[in-house]
Protein backbone atom coordinates (compact mmCIF):
# COMPACT_ATOMS: atom_id res chain seq x y z
CA UNK A 1 0.00 0.00 0.00
CA UNK A 2 2.49 2.33 0.73
CA UNK A 3 4.78 1.86 -2.10
CA UNK A 4 1.56 1.70 -4.24
CA UNK A 5 0.77 5.39 -3.17
CA UNK A 6 4.72 6.50 -3.82
CA UNK A 7 4.50 4.88 -7.28
CA UNK A 8 1.26 7.27 -7.87
CA UNK A 9 3.43 10.75 -6.21
CA UNK A 10 6.34 9.88 -8.80
CA UNK A 11 3.35 9.55 -11.72
CA UNK A 12 2.33 12.91 -10.39
CA UNK A 13 5.38 14.86 -9.99
CA UNK A 14 6.36 13.60 -13.62
CA UNK A 15 3.08 15.03 -15.04
CA UNK A 16 3.81 18.70 -12.80
CA UNK A 17 6.85 18.73 -14.50
CA UNK A 18 6.23 18.48 -17.69
CA UNK A 19 6.74 21.32 -20.04
CA UNK A 20 6.07 22.60 -23.16
CA UNK A 21 9.03 24.71 -25.71
CA UNK A 22 8.91 25.97 -28.74
CA UNK A 23 11.54 27.77 -30.75
CA UNK A 24 10.64 30.46 -33.86
CA UNK A 25 12.82 31.57 -36.84
CA UNK A 26 13.04 34.94 -37.47
CA UNK A 27 11.86 36.13 -41.04
CA UNK A 28 13.67 38.01 -43.66
CA UNK A 29 10.00 39.39 -45.11
CA UNK A 30 9.08 42.80 -46.11
CA UNK A 31 5.94 44.42 -44.40
CA UNK A 32 4.91 47.44 -42.82
CA UNK A 33 4.32 47.93 -39.27
CA UNK A 34 2.85 50.45 -36.85
CA UNK A 35 4.85 54.27 -36.13
CA UNK A 36 7.92 52.71 -39.11
CA UNK A 37 8.57 52.63 -42.42
CA UNK A 38 8.02 55.14 -45.62
CA UNK A 39 5.73 58.04 -44.53
CA UNK A 40 4.35 59.81 -47.58
CA UNK A 41 2.43 63.03 -48.03
CA UNK A 42 -0.66 62.89 -46.07
CA UNK A 43 -3.17 64.02 -48.81
CA UNK A 44 -2.54 61.23 -51.44
CA UNK A 45 -5.26 59.68 -52.33
CA UNK A 46 -3.84 56.38 -52.29
CA UNK A 47 -0.75 55.09 -50.70
CA UNK A 48 0.62 51.40 -50.24
CA UNK A 49 -0.34 48.62 -48.11
CA UNK A 50 2.94 48.77 -46.01
CA UNK A 51 2.43 52.36 -45.31
CA UNK A 52 1.39 53.58 -41.54
CA UNK A 53 2.70 56.66 -41.32
CA UNK A 54 1.85 59.86 -43.43
CA UNK A 55 3.84 62.90 -42.90
CA UNK A 56 1.72 66.54 -42.37
CA UNK A 57 3.56 69.78 -43.56
CA UNK A 58 1.16 72.59 -41.97
CA UNK A 59 2.57 76.39 -42.98
CA UNK A 60 1.57 79.10 -40.96
CA UNK A 61 -0.17 80.98 -43.37
CA UNK A 62 -2.54 78.46 -43.90
CA UNK A 63 -3.17 77.45 -40.14
CA UNK A 64 -3.81 80.89 -38.86
CA UNK A 65 -5.36 83.24 -41.74
CA UNK A 66 -6.80 85.68 -39.47
CA UNK A 67 -5.04 86.14 -36.22
CA UNK A 68 -7.11 84.24 -33.81
CA UNK A 69 -8.73 81.61 -36.57
CA UNK A 70 -7.16 78.19 -36.99
CA UNK A 71 -8.52 77.12 -40.65
CA UNK A 72 -8.76 73.09 -39.18
CA UNK A 73 -11.62 71.93 -41.52
CA UNK A 74 -9.45 72.78 -44.50
CA UNK A 75 -6.32 71.77 -43.06
CA UNK A 76 -8.09 68.43 -41.88
CA UNK A 77 -9.66 67.71 -45.39
CA UNK A 78 -6.52 68.80 -47.28
CA UNK A 79 -4.31 65.87 -45.32
CA UNK A 80 -7.39 63.45 -44.76
CA UNK A 81 -7.17 63.38 -40.89
CA UNK A 82 -10.39 61.34 -40.68
CA UNK A 83 -9.75 58.92 -42.90
CA UNK A 84 -5.73 58.02 -41.92
CA UNK A 85 -7.18 57.94 -38.16
CA UNK A 86 -10.02 55.68 -39.04
CA UNK A 87 -7.17 53.24 -40.88
CA UNK A 88 -5.31 53.07 -38.08
CA UNK A 89 -2.65 55.11 -39.46
CA UNK A 90 -0.72 57.77 -37.52
CA UNK A 91 1.37 61.06 -38.67
CA UNK A 92 4.69 63.22 -38.55
CA UNK A 93 3.97 66.33 -38.15
CA UNK A 94 6.39 69.35 -39.34
CA UNK A 95 4.95 73.17 -38.69
CA UNK A 96 6.64 75.49 -41.45
CA UNK A 97 7.24 79.30 -41.46
CA UNK A 98 9.41 79.34 -44.46
CA UNK A 99 8.92 77.16 -47.46
CA UNK A 100 11.22 78.22 -51.07
CA UNK A 101 9.01 78.18 -54.06
CA UNK A 102 8.53 79.18 -57.55
CA UNK A 103 7.17 82.68 -57.07
CA UNK A 104 7.16 85.53 -54.98
CA UNK A 105 5.13 84.16 -51.46
CA UNK A 106 4.76 84.18 -48.00
CA UNK A 107 4.22 81.11 -45.83
CA UNK A 108 3.48 83.16 -42.34
CA UNK A 109 0.22 85.19 -42.42
CA UNK A 110 -0.35 88.24 -43.64
CA UNK A 111 -1.56 89.93 -40.00
CA UNK A 112 1.52 88.55 -38.86
CA UNK A 113 3.86 90.37 -41.34
CA UNK A 114 1.92 93.50 -40.53
CA UNK A 115 1.97 92.92 -37.02
CA UNK A 116 5.95 92.15 -37.20
CA UNK A 117 6.27 95.34 -38.79
CA UNK A 118 7.59 93.40 -41.83
CA UNK A 119 10.71 91.91 -39.85
CA UNK A 120 12.69 89.72 -42.49
CA UNK A 121 13.67 89.66 -46.07
CA UNK A 122 11.98 88.81 -48.94
CA UNK A 123 14.78 85.94 -50.97
CA UNK A 124 15.08 85.48 -54.47
CA UNK A 125 17.91 82.50 -54.65
CA UNK A 126 18.88 79.69 -56.76
CA UNK A 127 16.95 77.29 -54.20
CA UNK A 128 13.56 79.35 -54.42
CA UNK A 129 12.34 82.50 -54.19
CA UNK A 130 9.94 83.13 -50.46
CA UNK A 131 9.73 85.57 -47.27
CA UNK A 132 12.20 84.52 -44.35
CA UNK A 133 10.90 86.22 -41.26
CA UNK A 134 12.99 87.85 -38.46
CA UNK A 135 12.38 85.27 -35.84
CA UNK A 136 13.63 87.06 -33.12
CA UNK A 137 10.77 89.43 -33.45
CA UNK A 138 9.08 89.44 -29.76
CA UNK A 139 5.65 89.49 -31.51
CA UNK A 140 6.62 86.43 -33.89
CA UNK A 141 7.44 84.95 -30.46
CA UNK A 142 4.16 85.53 -28.61
CA UNK A 143 2.20 84.74 -31.92
CA UNK A 144 4.01 81.63 -32.52
CA UNK A 145 3.66 79.91 -28.77
CA UNK A 146 -0.16 80.55 -29.13
CA UNK A 147 -0.25 78.56 -32.82
CA UNK A 148 1.54 75.90 -31.20
CA UNK A 149 -0.88 76.01 -28.37
CA UNK A 150 -3.88 75.52 -30.63
CA UNK A 151 -1.84 72.57 -32.77
CA UNK A 152 -1.57 70.48 -29.03
CA UNK A 153 -5.06 71.82 -28.18
CA UNK A 154 -6.32 69.91 -32.36
CA UNK A 155 -3.78 67.13 -32.52
CA UNK A 156 -2.24 66.63 -29.49
CA UNK A 157 -4.55 64.80 -27.09
CA UNK A 158 -4.48 61.70 -28.81
CA UNK A 159 -1.86 59.46 -30.50
CA UNK A 160 -2.63 60.27 -33.96
CA UNK A 161 0.84 62.48 -34.28
CA UNK A 162 3.19 60.33 -33.24
CA UNK A 163 6.58 62.17 -34.55
CA UNK A 164 6.44 65.68 -34.42
CA UNK A 165 9.88 66.85 -36.81
CA UNK A 166 10.78 70.64 -34.63
CA UNK A 167 10.63 73.33 -37.96
CA UNK A 168 9.06 76.71 -37.30
CA UNK A 169 12.39 78.37 -37.67
CA UNK A 170 14.71 78.32 -41.27
CA UNK A 171 14.02 77.32 -44.65
CA UNK A 172 11.82 74.11 -44.85
CA UNK A 173 11.56 74.31 -41.29
CA UNK A 174 15.08 72.68 -41.02
CA UNK A 175 17.38 75.55 -38.73
CA UNK A 176 19.05 77.35 -41.14
CA UNK A 177 19.54 80.28 -43.65
CA UNK A 178 21.08 81.60 -46.31
CA UNK A 179 22.42 84.55 -44.07
CA UNK A 180 25.21 84.76 -46.95
CA UNK A 181 22.44 86.69 -49.27
CA UNK A 182 21.76 89.30 -46.26
CA UNK A 183 18.91 86.99 -44.70
CA UNK A 184 19.06 87.79 -40.72
CA UNK A 185 21.24 85.17 -38.93
CA UNK A 186 18.83 82.75 -36.58
CA UNK A 187 18.86 83.61 -33.36
CA UNK A 188 20.93 82.64 -30.50
CA UNK A 189 20.61 79.76 -28.19
CA UNK A 190 18.10 81.54 -25.53
CA UNK A 191 15.49 82.50 -28.28
CA UNK A 192 15.43 79.52 -30.48
CA UNK A 193 14.63 77.13 -26.94
CA UNK A 194 11.47 79.59 -27.20
CA UNK A 195 10.55 77.69 -30.24
CA UNK A 196 11.26 74.17 -28.62
CA UNK A 197 9.56 74.54 -25.25
CA UNK A 198 6.17 75.15 -26.51
CA UNK A 199 6.32 71.87 -28.68
CA UNK A 200 6.82 69.11 -25.66
CA UNK A 201 3.71 70.88 -23.85
CA UNK A 202 1.52 70.80 -26.53
CA UNK A 203 2.65 67.23 -28.28
CA UNK A 204 2.88 65.23 -24.83
CA UNK A 205 2.23 61.89 -26.44
CA UNK A 206 4.34 62.40 -29.73
CA UNK A 207 8.34 61.78 -29.80
CA UNK A 208 10.00 65.07 -30.91
CA UNK A 209 12.75 65.34 -33.24
CA UNK A 210 15.06 68.03 -34.61
CA UNK A 211 17.10 68.82 -37.43
CA UNK A 212 20.97 68.73 -35.64
CA UNK A 213 22.08 67.80 -32.16
CA UNK A 214 21.33 70.84 -30.65
CA UNK A 215 22.03 71.17 -26.61
CA UNK A 216 18.30 71.49 -25.95
CA UNK A 217 17.69 68.05 -27.98
CA UNK A 218 19.91 66.28 -26.01
CA UNK A 219 18.85 68.12 -23.03
CA UNK A 220 15.04 66.95 -23.62
CA UNK A 221 16.56 63.29 -24.95
CA UNK A 222 14.67 64.07 -28.10
CA UNK A 223 15.57 62.64 -31.96
CA UNK A 224 17.22 63.75 -35.09
CA UNK A 225 16.10 63.42 -38.39
CA UNK A 226 18.08 64.08 -41.38
CA UNK A 227 16.05 65.52 -44.68
CA UNK A 228 19.49 64.14 -47.16
CA UNK A 229 18.91 60.85 -46.69
CA UNK A 230 20.89 59.06 -49.29
CA UNK A 231 23.58 61.69 -49.93
CA UNK A 232 26.72 60.42 -48.82
CA UNK A 233 28.91 63.76 -47.78
CA UNK A 234 25.67 65.50 -46.20
CA UNK A 235 24.52 62.54 -44.14
CA UNK A 236 28.23 61.49 -42.80
CA UNK A 237 28.31 65.32 -41.89
CA UNK A 238 25.27 64.54 -39.81
CA UNK A 239 26.45 61.51 -38.62
CA UNK A 240 29.79 63.48 -37.11
CA UNK A 241 28.22 66.42 -35.69
CA UNK A 242 25.74 63.49 -34.15
CA UNK A 243 28.88 61.20 -32.87
CA UNK A 244 31.66 64.37 -31.87
CA UNK A 245 29.35 67.58 -31.59
CA UNK A 246 30.67 71.01 -33.13
CA UNK A 247 29.71 74.65 -33.56
CA UNK A 248 26.54 76.11 -34.94
CA UNK A 249 27.65 77.73 -38.33
CA UNK A 250 23.86 79.78 -38.55
CA UNK A 251 24.70 81.33 -34.80
CA UNK A 252 28.51 81.01 -34.53
CA UNK A 253 27.83 79.51 -31.26
CA UNK A 254 30.62 77.67 -30.43
CA UNK A 255 30.13 73.86 -29.11
CA UNK A 256 25.67 74.12 -29.21
CA UNK A 257 25.82 71.08 -31.47
CA UNK A 258 26.06 68.48 -28.29
CA UNK A 259 27.28 64.79 -29.03
CA UNK A 260 24.66 62.22 -29.32
CA UNK A 261 25.78 59.24 -30.59
CA UNK A 262 22.88 56.84 -29.08
CA UNK A 263 20.25 58.94 -29.14
CA UNK A 264 18.84 56.33 -30.94
CA UNK A 265 18.18 54.10 -27.88
CA UNK A 266 15.72 56.47 -26.43
CA UNK A 267 14.48 58.35 -29.63
CA UNK A 268 13.76 57.70 -32.58
CA UNK A 269 15.78 58.97 -36.07
CA UNK A 270 13.51 60.14 -38.77
CA UNK A 271 14.23 62.47 -41.67
CA UNK A 272 13.61 62.00 -45.95
CA UNK A 273 15.45 60.88 -49.04
CA UNK A 274 17.25 63.74 -51.06
CA UNK A 275 15.81 65.05 -53.55
CA UNK A 276 19.34 65.69 -54.88
CA UNK A 277 20.12 62.48 -55.84
CA UNK A 278 18.28 60.66 -58.72
CA UNK A 279 16.31 57.25 -56.95
CA UNK A 280 18.34 54.89 -59.44
CA UNK A 281 21.40 55.89 -57.78
CA UNK A 282 19.68 55.39 -54.31
CA UNK A 283 18.13 52.04 -55.10
CA UNK A 284 20.17 50.64 -57.65
CA UNK A 285 23.72 51.64 -58.68
CA UNK A 286 24.23 53.11 -54.87
CA UNK A 287 21.72 50.90 -53.17
CA UNK A 288 24.59 49.34 -50.54
CA UNK A 289 25.93 52.61 -49.71
CA UNK A 290 22.41 53.51 -49.08
CA UNK A 291 21.84 51.19 -46.82
CA UNK A 292 24.72 51.41 -45.40
CA UNK A 293 23.57 55.25 -44.31
CA UNK A 294 20.38 53.86 -42.83
CA UNK A 295 21.98 51.73 -40.91
CA UNK A 296 24.56 53.61 -39.28
CA UNK A 297 21.59 56.29 -38.77
CA UNK A 298 19.22 54.16 -37.09
CA UNK A 299 16.60 55.42 -39.31
CA UNK A 300 12.95 54.70 -38.03
CA UNK A 301 11.19 56.71 -40.81
CA UNK A 302 11.17 58.59 -43.97
CA UNK A 303 8.97 60.85 -45.75
CA UNK A 304 7.81 62.72 -47.46
CA UNK A 305 10.56 62.22 -50.10
CA UNK A 306 10.31 57.92 -50.10
CA UNK A 307 11.44 55.66 -51.91
CA UNK A 308 9.84 55.40 -55.56
CA UNK A 309 8.12 51.94 -55.47
CA UNK A 310 9.27 51.38 -59.17
CA UNK A 311 12.61 50.10 -58.02
CA UNK A 312 11.25 47.14 -56.11
CA UNK A 313 14.05 45.68 -54.99
CA UNK A 314 15.93 49.21 -53.73
CA UNK A 315 12.16 49.73 -51.80
CA UNK A 316 12.07 46.48 -50.25
CA UNK A 317 15.34 46.88 -48.87
CA UNK A 318 15.52 49.82 -47.64
CA UNK A 319 12.10 48.92 -45.68
CA UNK A 320 13.74 46.47 -44.09
CA UNK A 321 16.53 48.37 -43.05
CA UNK A 322 13.81 51.01 -41.34
CA UNK A 323 13.25 50.70 -37.55
CA UNK A 324 12.18 48.16 -35.43
CA UNK A 325 11.90 44.00 -36.15
CA UNK A 326 10.56 42.87 -33.14
CA UNK A 327 10.03 38.99 -32.72
CA UNK A 328 10.20 35.99 -30.00
CA UNK A 329 13.17 33.20 -30.39
CA UNK A 330 11.31 31.14 -28.01
CA UNK A 331 8.03 30.07 -25.82
CA UNK A 332 8.51 28.26 -22.70
CA UNK A 333 4.84 26.55 -21.00
CA UNK A 334 5.29 24.95 -17.56
CA UNK A 335 2.79 24.01 -15.25
CA UNK A 336 2.34 25.36 -12.11
CA UNK A 337 0.30 24.79 -8.83
CA UNK A 338 -1.86 27.92 -9.63
CA UNK A 339 -2.25 28.06 -13.43
CA UNK A 340 0.59 27.82 -15.94
CA UNK A 341 4.06 29.84 -16.51
CA UNK A 342 4.32 31.21 -20.23
CA UNK A 343 8.03 32.16 -20.93
CA UNK A 344 8.98 34.38 -23.90
CA UNK A 345 11.91 35.57 -25.45
CA UNK A 346 11.83 38.72 -27.28
CA UNK A 347 14.38 40.15 -29.42
CA UNK A 348 14.93 42.70 -31.76
CA UNK A 349 16.23 41.84 -35.59
CA UNK A 350 16.09 46.02 -36.73
CA UNK A 351 17.99 48.83 -36.30
CA UNK A 352 16.27 50.86 -33.97
CA UNK A 353 13.88 50.24 -31.30
CA UNK A 354 9.63 50.33 -30.85
CA UNK A 355 9.82 53.62 -28.64
CA UNK A 356 5.77 53.59 -27.53
CA UNK A 357 4.93 51.97 -24.48
CA UNK A 358 2.75 49.95 -25.93
CA UNK A 359 0.17 46.78 -24.00
CA UNK A 360 1.44 43.20 -25.19
CA UNK A 361 -1.46 41.07 -24.76
CA UNK A 362 -1.29 36.93 -24.17
CA UNK A 363 -4.34 35.82 -25.71
CA UNK A 364 -5.87 32.00 -25.12
CA UNK A 365 -8.39 30.64 -27.63
CA UNK A 366 -10.02 27.64 -27.41
CA UNK A 367 -11.36 24.73 -30.14
CA UNK A 368 -13.95 26.99 -31.67
CA UNK A 369 -11.59 29.87 -31.85
CA UNK A 370 -13.51 31.59 -28.93
CA UNK A 371 -11.12 34.20 -26.82
CA UNK A 372 -11.13 32.91 -23.25
CA UNK A 373 -8.08 34.13 -21.28
CA UNK A 374 -6.64 37.89 -21.98
CA UNK A 375 -3.54 38.92 -19.88
CA UNK A 376 -1.24 41.71 -20.31
CA UNK A 377 2.62 41.07 -20.68
CA UNK A 378 4.36 43.08 -18.20
CA UNK A 379 6.94 44.38 -20.93
CA UNK A 380 8.45 47.86 -22.12
CA UNK A 381 8.60 47.60 -25.84
CA UNK A 382 11.39 50.16 -25.73
CA UNK A 383 13.50 48.45 -23.98
CA UNK A 384 13.99 45.97 -26.32
CA UNK A 385 16.76 47.20 -28.47
CA UNK A 386 18.58 45.77 -31.29
CA UNK A 387 20.90 42.85 -30.50
CA UNK A 388 19.53 41.61 -27.19
CA UNK A 389 17.01 39.20 -25.99
CA UNK A 390 14.86 39.68 -23.00
CA UNK A 391 12.52 36.89 -20.97
CA UNK A 392 9.88 38.12 -19.79
CA UNK A 393 6.78 35.57 -18.08
CA UNK A 394 2.96 35.84 -17.33
CA UNK A 395 0.58 33.17 -15.47
CA UNK A 396 -2.43 31.94 -17.24
CA UNK A 397 -5.01 30.31 -15.67
CA UNK A 398 -6.79 28.08 -18.56
CA UNK A 399 -6.74 24.76 -17.52
CA UNK A 400 -4.49 21.83 -18.83
CA UNK A 401 -2.86 24.11 -20.99
CA UNK A 402 0.41 22.84 -21.55
CA UNK A 403 -1.47 19.74 -22.52
CA UNK A 404 -4.01 21.70 -25.01
CA UNK A 405 -1.49 24.35 -26.64
CA UNK A 406 -1.57 23.46 -30.39
CA UNK A 407 -4.26 20.43 -29.58
CA UNK A 408 -7.23 22.52 -30.30
CA UNK A 409 -6.43 25.41 -27.84
CA UNK A 410 -4.01 28.40 -29.61
CA UNK A 411 -1.85 30.97 -28.24
CA UNK A 412 -1.01 34.57 -29.47
CA UNK A 413 0.98 37.44 -28.98
CA UNK A 414 -0.52 40.52 -30.18
CA UNK A 415 0.54 44.92 -29.63
CA UNK A 416 -2.58 46.75 -28.85
CA UNK A 417 -2.41 50.71 -30.67
CA UNK A 418 -3.95 52.73 -28.56
CA UNK A 419 -5.64 55.30 -30.63
CA UNK A 420 -7.67 52.20 -31.94
CA UNK A 421 -7.63 49.77 -29.01
CA UNK A 422 -6.32 46.84 -31.89
CA UNK A 423 -3.62 44.98 -32.14
CA UNK A 424 -1.59 45.66 -35.02
CA UNK A 425 1.71 44.62 -34.91
CA UNK A 426 3.52 42.16 -36.96
CA UNK A 427 6.79 40.64 -35.24
CA UNK A 428 9.48 39.28 -37.55
CA UNK A 429 8.94 35.82 -37.17
CA UNK A 430 7.97 32.50 -39.00
CA UNK A 431 4.30 32.00 -37.69
CA UNK A 432 0.30 32.52 -38.45
CA UNK A 433 -0.41 36.24 -37.97
CA UNK A 434 -4.09 37.35 -38.51
CA UNK A 435 -5.80 39.92 -37.18
CA UNK A 436 -2.63 41.30 -35.68
CA UNK A 437 -2.04 38.36 -33.39
CA UNK A 438 1.24 36.55 -33.50
CA UNK A 439 -0.04 32.95 -32.65
CA UNK A 440 2.73 30.98 -30.98
CA UNK A 441 0.72 27.90 -30.75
Amino acid sequence: MHLRLLSQEKICLCKFFRKKQKTYEKTKEVFGNPLMGYAPCAWNESVRGDVTLLYMDITWAELEPVEGQFAWDAIDAENQVARWQAEGKHMVLRFVCDIPGNSRHMDIPRWLYEKTGHAGKWYDTAFGKGFSPDYSNEQFLVAHKKAVKALGEHYGKSDLVSYVELGSLGHWGEWHVAYYIGIRRLPSRTVREQYVLPWLEAFPKAKHLMRRPFSIAKKQCMGLYNDMTGDVDATERWLSEIAHGGDYDQTNEEGELQSMPDFWNYAPSGGEFTSAVPMKNLLEMGLSQTINLIQKAHSTFLGPMTADAAYECGYNKVLQNLGYRLYISKAVLKPKIHGTSLEITWGNDGVAPFYQDWPVWIVVENEQGEQIEKNQLELQLNNITPGIEKKVKVILYTSGLVEKAGNGYRISVGIEDPMTGKESVRLAMDVLYEDGKNYLW
